[in-house]
C-alpha cells in the first residue's frame, strides 16, 4: 500500500508491467488509477534545466504507461508569467492561493534564493497545503523557501552546492546534507540540475515500480538512476585534476572554511606535512601559490553570492572570509575589474534579454 496526498493507492492497482524489453521499452498500467495530482511553483529566476528535469519523466511516464498516472499544473506567486534565469517567459495557470489542494507541490527556484525573506505569503500557503496531506518538497535553491516555512525544521533536506554554507549558516535547525537529493517523510528536497530527473524517477518507482522507473530514465539517455546520498561534486581530484591527497586534503580545508580563513600553517598542520611542502604541492601541480588560490576561491564565493542573492556587501564580505567591505572591494576590484556594489547594480540584467532585444528578434 502507498499514500500518495489524501488517497491510498493499492499495488495491486498499480502493478505496473514492461511488456515488451525491445527498444521500444513499451510500459502499460494493468488497471486505470487515479492520476497524482502535481503542482510546480515557479518562482522568479527559476532553474529551467532543472524544471524540465522534474516535469519531463511525468510526461514520459504518463506516455510509456499509456495511462494518465500524473497531472500537472504550474502556478506562481500572483498567477502571471514568470521567467526562468535563463530569461525564458514561462506562463502559469492558477495563483499559488488558487491551487486547491494537490498531491505534491514542489518549489522551483534557483537565483535569488532570499528574495521572498522570511515572512511571505508563500510560506503560508506551503504550510496551508502540507496541512492537508499533501507532499512538499523543492528544487536547487526552493529549500530556503521551506526553510522559512517551518517545514525543515528538524529535517534532513539537501539544497545546491553553492548555497550549501549560506543555508547552514542561516537554518541551523536544518540537518543539511551533500545528497542528491533527500525525501524526510512528507517533505522533500532536491539539489537541483539533472539530480530532478533521478528523484522524480524514484517516486516513479516507488508509486509505479522500478521498471518504469528505468524505462522512464532511459528515454532521457539516463542508463542509471542515482541514489539519494550520491554526491552532488565530482571528488576533488577530478575536479583540479590532481593526484597528490595531501593536496586534495588542502584544498577541501580551503573550501569548507571559505568564511573563516585557516593559516597556511593550519592548513599544513591539519594535512600532517610542512607549509613549505605546501606551497610546493600547489605550485607543482596547480601553478599557483596556496595563498592565491584560496583567495581566488573566496572571491568566487563572493561573487556567487553577489550575483545570486540579495545580501548587503557588508554580510557578503563576512561570508566569504573578507572581513570589511573595504577589504572585499579591494580585492574583488583587482579581481574582475568591478567593484563588488558595481557587480550589484548590473546583476538585474545580466540574464534576461532587453525589451528591444526581444523586439528585434521578432522582426
Amino acid at each position: 500500500m502507498v499514500v500518495v496526498g489524501r488517497r491510498v493507492l493499492y499495488k495491486a492497482d498499480l502493478d505496473m508491467r514492461v511488456s515488451d524489453i525491445t527498444p521500444s521499452k513499451r510500459a502499460a498500467v494493468s488497471r486505470p488509477v487515479e492520476p497524482i495530482r502535481m503542482a510546480f511553483l515557479l518562482v522568479p529566476q527559476f532553474p529551467m534545466l532543472a524544471f524540465a528535469s522534474a516535469i519531463e519523466p511525468l510526461r514520459a511516464a504518463n506516455r510509456l504507461a499509456e495511462a494518465t498516472l500524473f497531472e500537472w499544473t504550474l502556478v506562481t506567486i500572483d498567477g502571471r508569467a514568470v521567467c526562468a534565469s535563463n530569461g525564458i517567459e514561462i506562463a502559469a495557470q492558477a495563483s499559488f492561493a488558487e491551487l486547491s489542494r494537490p498531491d505534491m507541490v514542489i518549489v522551483c527556484a534557483g537565483l535569488e534564493p532570499l528574495q521572498f525573506g522570511r515572512k511571505h505569503a508563500i510560506h503560508h500557503h506551503l504550510r496551508r497545503i502540507a496541512r492537508h496531506g499533501a507532499k512538499v518538497g523543492a528544487i536547487s535553491s526552493g529549500a530556503f523557501i521551506l526553510a522559512d516555512a517551518g517545514l525543515l525544521t528538524d529535517r534532513r533536506a539537501t539544497v545546491h552546492w553553492e548555497y550549501a554554507e549560506l543555508f547552514r549558516a542561516r537554518y541551523p535547525q536544518v540537518r543539511l546534507t551533500r545528497a542528491l537529493y533527500v525525501v524526510d517523510r512528507d517533505v522533500f528536497t532536491c539539489s537541483g540540475g539533472t539530480a530532478a530527473l533521478d528523484m522524480m524517477s524514484h517516486f516513479i518507482g516507488e508509486q509505479f515500480g522500478a521498471p518504469l522507473a528505468h524505462t522512464v530514465a532511459e528515454q532521457f539517455i539516463h542508463p542509471r538512476i542515482r541514489g539519494t546520498e550520491e554526491a552532488q561534486r565530482a571528488e576533488i581530484p577530478d575536479r583540479y585534476a590532481i593526484g597528490s591527497p595531501r593536496l586534495a586534503k588542502a584544498i577541501e580545508l580551503m573550501e569548507s572554511t571559505l568564511d573563516a580563513p585557516l593559516s597556511l600553517r593550519e592548513i599544513a598542520r591539519r594535512v600532517g606535512v610542512s607549509t613549505r611542502q605546501i606551497e610546493r604541492l600547489f605550485v607543482d601541480e596547480l601553478q599557483v601559490a596556496p595563498t592565491a588560490f584560496y583567495r581566488q576561491r573566496r572571491l568566487e564565493r563572493a561573487r556567487v553570492l553577489l550575483r545570486e542573492t540579495l545580501q548587503p556587501v557588508r554580510d557578503v564580505a563576512l561570508e566569504s572570509g573578507f572581513g570589511s567591505t573595504a577589504h572585499l572591494s579591494r580585492a574583488y576590484k583587482r579581481a574582475f575589474g568591478c567593484t563588488p556594489t558595481e557587480e550589484r547594480a548590473r546583476r538585474a540584467g545580466r540574464f534576461a534579454p532587453s525589451q528591444g532585444s526581444a523586439d528585434r528578434l521578432k522582426k
